[in-house]
């Protein structure tokens, strides 16, 4: 039995993380939940089977030693949770983005390495079906070359109304180290990381601290210190440019959009749901149409770290994925704040 713990008592951690582990209980021990809220985390354990609950992450891993540990904390905490879980050797399971900064994502991904952990990231739209079929489309060059990539998380009205999702210095931004993060690691996991050449980006504060009201709750919109909109062009050594849009509100016609499209000289690709589509002699033709997209991409995404940590050779969004995703939202930032391109 490998022991489980859980740092961080909020929704993403009872829907997603606590889910899954309940459905695998003759494999892991759900042992403590750490919240610095005593009474939420005394709750939490208690609805969600853990044996204990602890306000403090040292004590707990010195009392309980777990193996295995998800973490579910605001961005800004990411890092020393992490690192004090794989400093007490056990495996992590972190919430996106992997951290603040492209030097603690760094230092988490080599510090995995020395001890030999499982370190993953819940990137979990690249677990979908629908990803994997496009992937292997790519791999197969069914495509061909692919010059082009457009990378949407838009949302229209879309600001969260509840936890830290407005305040910068505990999320490190808005919708880019959000939801843009998402579709940003399904396309650089589609091309397989491609190196990155340039990047350019700009970024919008004009709606959030006018408004205070959305489809997604209520804010405070003079503590709302986070962007609206960002949109940046990610230049590939290999001549390939990848176009990324995300939102927290935008005045645009759709109530959301999220997606990858890919452009190749031989045939084009969405993945969301997955479809695959090209012209031969001038008839349009479909060579892959899926109806809907899969909706079990958290599930699969716990599934594939637990059987990792459990010994096998799955595929997990990696540190070191997760480092080079947190490169290019860093450097998406800095552009968009100097105003200028970055090179990386």
């Amino acid at each position: 039995m490998k022991k489980v713990a859980i740092i961080g008592a909020g929704q993403v951690a009872e829907k997603v993380h606590a889910a899954y582990y309940k459905t695998r209980t003759q494999e892991l021990e759900l042992v403590a939940v750490v919240d610095p809220d005593a009474g939420r985390a005394r709750d939490f354990a208690e609805q969600n089977g853990f044996a204990r609950s602890y306000v403090d992450a040292a004590e707990m891993f010195e009392t309980e030693k777990p193996d295995m540990v998800s973490i579910c904390t605001p961005n800004r905490f990411h890092f020393d949770n992490v690192m004090l879980a794989l400093s007490h050797g056990a495996a992590v399971m972190c919430e996106k983005p992997p951290a603040m900064t492209a030097n603690e994502a760094q230092q988490m991904r080599d510090l995995a390495a020395k001890q030999n952990l499982v370190l993953a990231y819940d990137f979990h739209h690249r677990f979908a079906t629908d990803m994997r079929e496009v992937k292997q489309a790519y791999k197969d060059g069914v495509l061909g070359e692919v010059y082009m990539t457009k990378a949407k998380a838009l949302r229209r009205s879309g600001v969260p109304g509840w936890g830290s999702f407005t305040n910068k210095a505990l999320q490190g931004g808005g919708p880019l180290i959000d939801i843009g993060i998402h579709m940003l690691d399904a396309a650089m996991y589609v091309l397989d990381f491609p190196q990155v050449k340039k990047v350019t980006a700009k970024m919008f504060q004009k709606i959030g601290t006018k408004k205070s009201e959305g489809t997604f709750g209520t804010w405070d919109p003079t503590k709302y210190d986070v962007e609206d909109a960002v949109f940046a062009f990610i230049e590939f050594e290999n001549g390939g440019l990848l176009q990324l849009e995300t939102s927290f509100v935008l005045q645009m016609k759709e109530s959301s959009v999220l997606n990858v499209e890919f452009f190749g000289d031989e045939a084009g690709a969405t993945l969301f749901p997955a479809e695959i589509y090209t012209d031969r002699a001038g008839e349009l033709v479909t060579i892959l149409k899926k109806e809907t997209a899969d909706e079990e991409r958290h599930a699969k995404s716990m599934q594939a770290f637990v059987d990792r940590v459990l010994g096998a050779d799955v595929m997990v969004a990696d540190a070191e994925q997760g480092y080079q995703v947190q490169r290019l939202i860093e450097a998406i930032y800095e552009s968009a704040e100097k105003g200028e391109s970055v090179y990386l």
